[in-house]
């Protein structure tokens, strides 16, 4: 008996989800919990399992549909099943560009297979399409066409590799765009001593596995969780006509991934002990990386931190704000500098921070401020844990 491939809830932010790319083809074998297709919401992307033995009978929504959850992806069962009663009231997708005319409801769609093939790898309605082959047959050319939707690349120019511009790079693109677009950010530079910390660290980690040694980042996050208890201006939102300063401390830690960047959020870090942070941290870049996170643990964030320290290249930079929050620090790289310690020069570990803000809800002084604060208690990490 056939059965319906439905959206799921990935999460319970969750109200929508696209589908990102089929891993498999129509007419092809799948068995139960095989992945068959990727789909994603704005944070993530997740493999949807096949359901039971069969064969993958329809495709209903193609790449780059747009679905409720529950709505409907696919249709798997054996040949031969009737799956007119599954498809009643399936979405109708179209998702890129597609050109004028096309079959009538009902109508017979003549379409070549390698076309059909194209159109349903890049979410095209190829029901709508004009086709210019014989007897209006749909073309691979019209599915191109439609496609590019007319516009042909203004560079020519040798390529050694064509990314396509969607999932998850996309999705980061248009967040970043959008937060580029509507905050008024200001960013504040310096440099912190990072000697203390570093001694603090050593402490710490003696007799420690590797596996469970505490980071440099986990300290960073009690440090500007802390900061953040004490300078509550920062921990805020803009949310609509109300500037809503946030109860809860919770620090979201970008993670780069091979292709893209997530931000999973450490909730109530003011509240969890140093250890407890760092294995949360440890866990979620884990999972990160594995594409296991869940949408819940990328939301809820009420400041960002972005370390980008590790490669050792950047010492400032102009981090972008993880909307709907309205500051996030940048670390770059420690570099031992000359500095003036008690009118003697001496060589110190100096770490650089860019704290960028939104200048709608806050003001440079204030950020000043945070930022003083959170560089006494890099400088006297102590104080962190009183």
């Amino acid at each position: 008996m056939a059965t319906q491939i439905a959206m799921p809830k990935m999460g319970m932010s969750m109200k929508t989800g696209t589908v990102a790319k089929w891993l498999k083809n129509e007419g092809d074998a799948v068995k139960k919990g095989e992945a068959v297709v990727e789909v994603m919401t704005e944070k993530i992307t997740n493999k949807v399992e096949s359901p039971q033995d069969g064969v993958l009978l329809k495709i209903v929504s193609p790449k780059g549909t747009k679905l409720p959850i529950g709505g409907l992806i696919g249709v798997v069962g054996a040949v031969g099943d009737d799956i007119a009663e599954l498809l009643q009231g399936a979405p109708v997708a179209a998702a890129a560009p597609a050109a004028p005319g096309g079959a009538a409801d009902g109508e017979k769609v003549r379409i070549s297979p390698a076309a059909r093939k194209l159109a349903e790898e890049n979410g095209i309605d190829y029901r709508r399409l004009a086709g210019t082959g014989p007897d209006g047959r749909i073309t691979r050319e019209d599915v191109e066409k439609a496609i590019v939707d007319g516009v042909p690349s203004a560079d020519d120019r040798p390529t050694l590799e064509v990314i396509p511009y969607e999932g998850m790079r996309k999705a980061i693109g248009d967040n970043m765009a959008n937060s580029w677009t509507v905050a008024p950010k200001v960013t504040h530079h310096t440099s912190v001593d990072l000697s203390a910390l570093l001694a603090l660290r050593k402490k710490i980690n003696n007799g420690v596995k590797d596996k469970e040694k505490t980071s440099v980042t986990d300290l960073l996050v009690k440090a500007v969780a802390r900061a953040l208890e004490k300078k509550p201006a920062l921990n805020a939102t803009l949310d609509g006509e109300q500037i809503r300063v946030l109860k809860e401390v919770n620090i979201g830690v970008a993670v780069a991934l091979a292709d893209g960047l997530v931000v999973p959020v450490v909730r109530d870090a003011n509240q969890k002990g140093l250890y407890e942070v760092g294995k949360e941290i440890r866990d979620l870049a884990k999972r990160a990386r594995r594409n296991k996170l869940e949408p819940d643990e990328l939301t809820g964030g009420s400041f960002t931190i972005t370390n980008i320290g590790a490669y050792g290249s950047v010492d400032w930079f102009t981090p972008i704000i993880n909307q709907p929050e309205s500051a996030i620090l940048g670390i770059g790289r420690t570099v031992e500098r000359p500095v003036v310690v008690d009118g003697q020069i001496a060589i110190r570990p100096l770490m650089g921070l860019s704290l960028a803000f939104d200048h709608r809800v806050v003001d440079g002084a204030p950020a000043a401020e945070f930022l003083g604060i959170l560089i006494d208690l890099i400088e006297n990490p102590h104080k962190i844990f009183i």
